[in-house]
């Protein structure tokens, strides 16, 4: 087994409880990172800290953003009449890749995962039923969780939350299959997935 100094264990440490990163790449990324000039890892370091300082959820949809209310919901071009639920942050970016979908946001930041200890009750599903209960210009809900059981498990949680006010429920479909997630689409399967929504209520 591989023994370090503590410190530089600690870093592939930190570098491994990352999502995503085996051990493997965590060393790796640690040893580029001791190996930078002083001046890339001070850049790197400020960048990490300004992050965190800077960004807040916003108030309305709960996406990172460094000004609130974010562009997206205080832009007035935007067709405030639909609101696209996504899982996390990550998702809002690749919707607005492909530059067609003008609608408006709401971030869940997760679904109901009880293998990972996520209930519904950690995600902004509150903050989004407050949201569609104060705002009567909305009509049309989009879900788009990913193509797996606790997206789907919160889909149809939230199709029976917000059905009952009249507002029709959809849910993107053709074009993600079953165990894919959005992140992972291109930009035509992710259209397709878009227009092909159904309906949930």
């Amino acid at each position: 087994m591989e023994k370090y100094s503590p410190s530089i264990q600690r870093l592939i440490s930190e570098f491994n409880s990352l999502p995503g990163i085996g051990p493997a790449t965590a060393k790796n990324v640690a040893f580029h990172v001791l190996d930078m000039p002083q001046e890339k890892a001070d850049g790197l370091i400020d960048a990490i800290k300004t992050a965190r300082s800077s960004t807040c959820r916003c108030s309305i949809c709960q996406n990172f953003t460094d000004s609130d209310p974010c562009s997206v919901c205080t832009d007035a071009m935007r067709d405030k009449s639909t609101v696209l639920v996504v899982e996390s942050p990550k998702d809002v970016a690749i919707f607005e890749r492909t530059h067609e979908y003008k609608g408006l946001y709401h971030v869940l930041h997760g679904v109901f995962d009880p293998l990972k200890n996520k209930s519904l009750e950690d995600t902004t599903i509150s903050q989004l039923i407050n949201r569609l209960s104060q705002n009567s210009e909305i009509n049309e809900v989009i879900i788009a969780t990913n193509q797996n059981a606790e997206g789907n498990a919160t889909a149809l949680y939230i199709s029976r939350l917000v059905s009952p006010s009249g507002i029709k429920v959809t849910r993107i479909a053709s074009g993600l299959p079953m165990g894919s997630n959005i992140e992972n689409a291109d930009d035509i399967t992710l259209m397709s997935a878009l227009n092909g929504r159904v309906n949930l209520s």
